[in-house]
C-alpha cells in the first residue's frame, strides 16, 4: 500500500465519509478548501490507479467505491509513523504530545479509560 499525498489523503477522507459515489458527491464532503472539480477528478483517477478505488461507469459518469478501508490505511501508516519517529513506542508518542502540551490531562485520563475498557 502506497503512502498518499496530502491532496490524495484529503480526497480519500471525503470518499470514506461518503462511501461510494460520484466526484460531485466527494466534492461536497471534501475538507475545506475544496479543490476545483477537475482537480479532484484527476486525484480520484490517480487513487484508482494506485488501487485505493474501483469504478464503474454509469452513463457518462463513473461511480467510485473505496477498496481500502480507512481503518486499514490508518493502521498501516500510523504504525510506520510511530516506528520512524517515536522508536516504535506509543508511549513515546503520547509523551511527546504531553511535553508539547498538545494533549490535556483530561484527554490522557480518557485514553487510560479506553485502554482499561478494551482489556
Amino acid at each position: 500500500m502506497e503512502k498518499l499525498t496530502q491532496q490524495e489523503e484529503a480526497a480519500m477522507l471525503a470518499i470514506w465519509k461518503t462511501g461510494k459515489g460520484l466526484v460531485k458527491d466527494f466534492l461536497e464532503n471534501h475538507p475545506a478548501p475544496a479543490p476545483p472539480y477537475t482537480t479532484l477528478a484527476s486525484t480520484i483517477k490517480n487513487l484508482e490507479k494506485k488501487g485505493y478505488l474501483e469504478s464503474r461507469k454509469l452513463g457518462n459518469v463513473y461511480e467510485y467505491t473505496p477498496v481500502i478501508a480507512e481503518v486499514t490505511y490508518k493502521n498501516k501508516f500510523m504504525s510506520g509513523f510511530v516506528k520512524d519517529y517515536f522508536e516504535n513506542s506509543y508511549k513515546e508518542l503520547v509523551s511527546f504530545f504531553a511535553k508539547e502540551q498538545k494533549i490535556s490531562p483530561e484527554e490522557l485520563k480518557e485514553i487510560i479509560k479506553m485502554i482499561e475498557n478494551s482489556k
